[in-house]
């Protein structure tokens, strides 16, 4: 079995539904050493308010839960639009489950007891194409911005703003950052943050923090 590179899990937050209170602390230790955030919860109406209120990439829902049913959970947030990868836990085999399962386009399931490797490794098959997904939308952005400058020294200075910005799509570098690591004059840098401005592609929320609007690159 091909070894999977787990490093990449770090930056993904996950939200983990499991009554089995043992075996909800039990794994969300473990997992909270893979993961950037681990929201553990014993009902779904904790996992909706984690959901309405934090950012989640994947969620791990136990089937079979106290009084209610994971598969009617996810019914649930579907309807209100929220469309997360999920992984389901269970320790039955029903077939019914698993119709259900696939009808909702669940990504994977695992069967109880949880063999904590065999999670990890679905949880990498699950998120890795989110990752190409980004990869291919940031080169794309790259491009697109590159066309939207004239300067070709400034090509390398698009590429490290569109390789630094975080999860929400801010870039937070100030201008001396940015010439201690490129061969660039101020002026030149000023003019090509000005362009990127009028353009509306990088917009300053704040001092040294800039914020990327994809959206805008959907007219160039």
């Amino acid at each position: 079995m091909i070894n999977k590179d787990l490093n990449i899990l770090h930056n993904f937050n996950v939200l983990y539904l499991e009554d089995d209170e043992s075996l909800l602390k039990h794994t969300s230790d473990v997992l909270e050493d893979f993961v950037n955030n681990i929201y553990a919860v014993k009902t779904s109406k904790e996992a909706l308010d984690v959901l309405l209120n934090k950012k989640v990439d994947v969620i791990i829902s136990d089937i079979l839960l106290k009084d209610e049913n994971g598969i009617d959970f996810l019914k649930h947030i579907k309807n209100k639009n929220i469309n997360i990868p999920t992984i389901l836990t269970t320790a039955h085999t029903d077939t019914n489950y698993l119709l259900e399962a696939i009808k909702l386009k669940v990504e994977n399931y695992i069967v109880k007891p949880i063999n904590l490797k065999e999670l990890l490794n679905t949880l990498h098959e699950v998120l890795l194409p989110i990752i190409q997904e980004k990869e291919i939308r940031k080169n794309n952005n790259v491009i697109k911005t590159i066309s939207a400058i004239t300067d070709s020294k400034q090509v390398e200075i698009v590429k490290f703003i569109i390789n630094s910005l975080d999860n929400e799509n801010l870039f937070v570098a100030s201008y001396t950052d940015i010439m201690e690591k490129f061969s660039i004059s101020k002026p030149t840098l000023i003019k090509l943050f000005k362009d990127l401005a009028e353009k509306n592609i990088l917009v300053k929320v704040q001092h040294k923090t800039y914020r990327f609007n994809e959206s805008a690159l959907e007219n160039i």
